[in-house]
């Protein structure tokens, strides 16, 4: 298989930490390797339009310690036509392009495997950019350890408000379908309770729980709530607590600051290591796989594989959780 001659770099749906560091990484490896290098504005929608740029190295200078992403991101509702793949393909045509690296999550890779199967003239190579960490082949994403953080800085503050008060805080974090973050940063946070779209919410058990905190005569409690819970999401649940019992409660929806701010050192690390090998792996003819760290060893996961987040939430941390929570 041809190597690759002119290459292109986009983000696609939600930002996350790290992005412009892998963006920065994929940039200059590709010129390493003799590449003209193209960034993709606003992902798809950026590549059904035209809007590609060509980037130099001093083009990603100073940009490892951004949050969000240079390059802008949005979602396309066109990408999901055959026409609008049909222009995404002759733009990149125009270009010369013939290798891509897509910098997203299952959205991403969706797209991406569907444009290959109608256009195999075009290579792409994926690396995992999403706070959730809700794809299988590897152990982070990138932006996951940022947003975490994020949330473990947010309720230590929480806390200390709520320990002055007697009061109860619901916390609500991102998480539609996964709770990998409102359980990492429940665990570190000491929560007393870890509510996740992965298991039953019983709101009995909950309250038993809450009841015997309060006997043991605790200053604070903190509940912390994924968006995508059965309860339906902080606000419903404090309501329906406060209904039964008269607890002085308040709710703290963290929302969108859990995508922002600067990468932490593992996010930036993570995204330059992954941006460098999805540029080797494409050099090699490798196409159709997300690139991924697992146990500190690069592997290489095919989209379709990568998407279905199989066993990614930990049920022994599900549980210890449970028993520290106590």
């Amino acid at each position: 298989m041809k190597s690759i001659n002119n290459l292109a770099v986009f983000t696609s749906g939600g930002d996350a930490p790290g992005m412009n560091a892998c963006i920065r990484a994929v940039v200059r490896t590709g010129i390493a390797n003799g590449c003209k290098v193209y960034g993709i504005l606003h992902g798809y929608e950026g590549m059904i339009k035209g809007e590609m740029v060509e980037l130099s190295a001093s083009s990603v200078s100073n940009i490892i310690q951004r949050g969000g992403t240079i390059l802008k991101t949005a979602r396309s509702k066109e990408f999901m036509t055959a026409e609008g793949r049909k222009k995404a393909h002759q733009n990149l045509k125009n270009k010369l392009i013939d290798g891509v690296v897509a910098i997203g999550g299952d959205g991403t890779f969706t797209g991406a495997s569907v444009f290959m199967s109608e256009y195999p003239d075009i290579r792409f190579v994926g690396t995992p950019g999403t706070i959730d960490n809700d794809l299988s082949g590897t152990d982070y994403t990138i932006g996951f350890d940022t947003a975490t953080n994020t949330v473990i800085d947010a309720v230590d503050k929480i806390r200390d408000t709520a320990d002055a008060h007697d009061r109860l805080f619901f916390v609500e974090v991102m998480g539609r379908d996964s709770g990998l973050i409102a359980l990492n940063s429940g665990i570190a946070t000491g929560a007393e309770a870890i509510l996740i779209p992965e298991t039953p919410t019983y709101f009995d058990r909950l309250m038993q729980n809450l009841e015997r905190g309060w006997l043991r005569k605790k200053s604070s409690c903190i509940f912390i709530v994924a968006e995508g819970d059965e309860s339906g999401g902080a606000i419903r649940l404090a309501e329906k607590v406060k209904a039964k019992y008269n607890y002085d409660t308040r709710v703290t929806i963290l929302g969108h600051i859990q995508r922002g701010g600067k990468p932490t050192c593992a996010d930036r690390v993570l995204a330059t290591r992954l941006g460098y090998e999805a540029v080797e792996a494409l050099m090699r003819g490798r196409q159709g796989v997300m690139v991924g760290q697992v146990n500190n060893q690069i592997v290489l996961t095919p989209f379709y594989q990568a998407i279905k987040d199989e066993g990614k939430m930990n049920m022994q941390l599900v549980k210890m959780a449970e028993i520290l929570s106590m």
